[in-house]
């Protein structure tokens, strides 16, 4: 059985994930959503989808790369 790689977030970096998201669901509730006028909604709603995914990709990149930590026992 092989161990789980175990990789360190800063409260910075989990939060930047958060915000990320926060963002793509925002803008995938307003293209579903009808409570502005269509083309309104179409416009924020892609423009938060796409800058949630958009700043995924190096967000998830710069983790991945990071370096493994080795647990210690206390």
């Amino acid at each position: 059985m092989t161990k789980p790689k175990l990789k360190s977030l800063s409260i910075p970096e989990i939060a930047l994930i958060a915000a990320t998201r926060g963002a793509l669901g925002c803008g995938v509730g307003l293209l579903l959503a009808d409570k502005f006028k269509q083309e309104r909604r179409k416009t924020l709603g892609w423009s938060l989808f796409l800058s949630g995914l958009a700043s995924t990709i190096p967000i998830a990149m710069h983790i991945f790369h990071k370096k493994e930590v080795t647990p210690t026992v206390a």
